[in-house]
């Protein structure tokens, strides 16, 4: 029964990821992520069902389009797979409450942008507006868990990138400033300092690893969404044993 469910979590995540899939392509083009129905993007066919299931659509049509031929991205079963996968660690470690389907929306949301951050160089606002309505109702759902935490989060996390961009001239991203104050009011203040932490030493090895395989050059662009991701990620999962540790060893 239990492997039953983690299975139905799983399909449950990439559906999900399909429909990620459609904010992750049209929100960046200001195109509707309601109208017109999916379509091919290079011939504008409509797509029918079966060229809709998550993953086994990619496979059977061997990552062409039906109607014209054309590649489809391997973007598309990727976000699937991804968020599948996510859903599912997230189910294992906290189970089935308000707290997993917090943590759920917002990795639906951080997929999103980091997917439209490593291709289009931005974070949308449409994205952030959405998770923030979102945060809002979780928090009231919540409201157990403490609200000031929270708020403490937000400022913390959306204030100490403002104060990096100020100090660095702009270098830091307005973008990233409020997806940070967003994540702060999801987890609370402590894990946002820990992501905070985390994504520069992630972001900082990334980048390294991108210029010595000359990806990127040493003045080109490096997308900082993914790495906060990845660092929400770890924290949400582990944080507070990483926290406890560092705590003890502060204390020797």
């Amino acid at each position: 029964m239990k492997i039953l469910l983690y299975i139905l979590i799983f399909l449950f995540g990439t559906i999900i990821g399909s429909f990620l899939n459609v904010v992750i392509h049209r929100v960046p083009r200001k195109e509707s992520i309601v109208y017109p129905p999916s379509h091919c993007p290079k011939c504008g066919h409509e797509l029918k069902t079966i060229d809709l299931i998550p993953i086994l659509s990619y496979i059977l049509l061997k990552g062409r389009c039906r109607y014209c031929g054309e590649k489809i991205s391997a973007r598309y079963p990727v976000v699937e797979v991804l968020t599948g996968i996510v859903f599912l660690i997230i189910y294992y470690k906290f189970g089935l409450d308000f707290k997993a389907f917090s943590y759920m929306f917002l990795a639906s949301i951080l997929i999103s942008i980091s997917f439209i951050d490593m291709e289009h160089k931005i974070v949308p606002n449409k994205i952030i507006i959405a998770g923030f309505v979102g945060a809002i109702i979780f928090r009231l759902l919540m409201y157990n868990y403490g609200f000031l935490d929270y708020v403490l989060g937000l400022i913390l996390g959306g204030g100490i990138l403002l104060l990096i961009s100020l100090i660095s001239g702009g270098e830091m991203g307005g973008g990233d400033i409020k997806l940070m104050a967003l994540i702060g009011f999801f987890i609370g203040w402590k894990l946002t300092i820990l992501v905070l932490f985390l994504s520069v030493i992630i972001g900082a090895l990334g980048g390294a690893i991108l210029v010595a395989l000359k990806v990127k050059g040493r003045k080109d662009y490096i997308p900082f969404a993914p790495h906060i991701s990845i660092a929400w990620f770890i924290s949400i999962l582990y944080g507070y044993e990483i926290l406890n540790y560092y705590i003890k060893f502060i204390r020797g």
